[in-house]
């Protein structure tokens, strides 16, 4: 899999932000979306 500037997050790294929509088409902000705490975030390629 090709990669351009990317890298694996750290301890204590911010999350990059990013703007996704979800499978109901509303849209989402990361990291603004997330909340207090923690979060796990999957993205799944849904067809190639």
């Amino acid at each position: 899999m090709a990669r351009s500037g990317s890298r694996v997050l750290d301890t204590n790294d911010r999350f990059p932000d990013m703007d996704v929509q979800l499978i109901d088409g509303q849209r989402l902000k990361l990291p603004e979306g997330f909340g207090e705490g923690y979060a796990v975030v999957l993205l799944y390629r849904g067809y190639w």
